[in-house]
């Protein structure tokens, strides 16, 4: 059995990328662009190339935070992808998916992209 996620921690890139997130989209909360960038990052079925993610910034938060009312669904999503991956921890798993995923969302975004156009964008790619 794999063990639960307590917290999430976001590396100093990621938490950079986060505040372009939050600056172009107007999406204050970082746990659903966390989200969200776990969801785009899932979508792609190849594995995430970077698994040794350093949590080197402050930004922190609890799995229920981040979760929110969908945890066990998040949880179930993340434990079928580390059995596909092979991946024996559950942070690991989250940390890569969480980081490749904010580097797609973040990767396309120009100062005047509306958060409808980074919802097609993202759409379009999955």
């Amino acid at each position: 059995m794999l063990p639960e996620i307590s917290s999430v921690r976001v590396s100093q890139q990621g938490k950079d990328q986060l505040a372009k997130l939050k600056r172009v989209t107007g999406i204050k909360q970082w746990n659903v662009l966390c989200r969200w960038a776990l969801a785009v990052s899932l979508a792609d079925p190849s594995p995430p190339l970077v698994r040794d993610i350093a949590g080197d910034s402050n930004v922190e938060m609890t799995w229920r935070t981040f979760a929110g009312t969908e945890a066990t669904a998040y949880s179930a999503l993340l434990r079928q992808r580390a059995k596909v991956d092979g991946e024996a921890d559950l942070n690991v798993v989250l940390r890569a998916h969480l980081h490749r995923g904010l580097g797609h969302l973040s990767g396309g975004l120009h100062r005047d992209q509306s958060i409808e156009n980074l919802v097609v964008s993202i759409l379009g790619k999955a």
